[in-house]
């Protein structure tokens, strides 16, 4: 028993080290999280809107007939990588014409108007979870999270973090234009 008690320090460094080199591999890729809503229907949720922003509330039902992919970004002011990857939706939205709608995650109403309102409103629907229900039919695992939603109202892909590196960009571009072909 000693001599299982002179290894273990060393056991344990290893341990540490393995899971240090796993976390830090570069061909890991950590906004790769799984989601059991890949190729599922919008859950469903009703929320209702910011007041005054001027845009409605979000639901399930703003999903269905979509005339082309809707990309669903969850945010909230007290995010700090949402506010970085803010100026990147809009930007996506003036020069990709792209349909953005928002969730607005366990955040107080006035708190995201006053954001909003700061940096600008690129949304076209945005749905209050101030409770974080609708994040939990989501499958939310933190803010920011971005899903793309084919015109079937199929959800088709899923990103965590804030869309701020070129290689972000380029997937969910990517996902939008599969997305946009799945129209019968």
């Amino acid at each position: 028993m000693k001599r299982f008690l002179i290894f273990l320090p060393l056991c344990v460094a290893i341990a540490i080290g393995l899971a240090g080199w796993w976390g830090l591999n570069p061909d890991r890729d950590p906004g790769s999280v799984p989601s059991a809503l890949i190729g599922q229907p919008v859950p469903v949720f009703d929320l209702p809107a910011i007041e005054g922003i001027g845009v409605s509330g979000l639901s399930t039902q703003d999903f269905t007939d979509a005339s082309g992919p809707i990309l669903v970004n969850v945010f909230a002011s007290w995010c700090v990588p949402c506010r970085a990857e803010h100026a990147v939706l809009t930007r996506m939205v003036r020069e990709d014409g792209l349909v953005l709608v928002g969730i607005n995650y366990k955040d107080k109403p006035d708190a995201a108007a006053a954001w909003l309102t700061e940096l600008g409103n690129p949304y076209d629907r945005i749905g209050s979870d101030e409770t974080g229900r609708a994040g939990i039919e989501w499958g939310i695992s933190g803010v920011p999270e971005t899903f793309v939603i084919d015109t079937n109202g199929i959800v088709v892909f899923r990103y965590v973090g804030p869309i701020t590196s070129d290689a972000a960009l380029a997937n969910i571009r990517k996902a939008l234009a599969q997305a946009g072909a799945d129209k019968p």
